[in-house]
């Protein structure tokens, strides 16, 4: 039991470490455009509305990155 607690604090530890630093780098890099809209017309197939709102958003609807059928809710892409 004292080599797994000495490996969690020697490996583990560091390794979740490593982790975020590379995890905050990542995101620092990253471009917070969003991509340029595309129809994609079987992205878009409806069936029927959704049982919520306006039937085209859903439950959880980010405005900022999920997409409607006619592209970006609040950005004008």
């Amino acid at each position: 039991a004292r080599t797994w607690k000495i490996l969690s604090f020697v490996v583990s530890l560091p390794g979740v470490g490593v982790c975020m630093l590379n995890a905050r780098l990542k995101m620092q890099q990253r471009s917070h455009d969003s991509p340029e809209f595309v129809t994609y017309f079987h992205l878009c197939i409806r069936t029927k509305a959704l049982s919520w709102n306006d039937g085209n958003h859903t439950l959880f609807h980010n405005p900022h990155s999920y997409l409607l059928p006619t592209g970006y809710e609040d950005s004008g892409h």
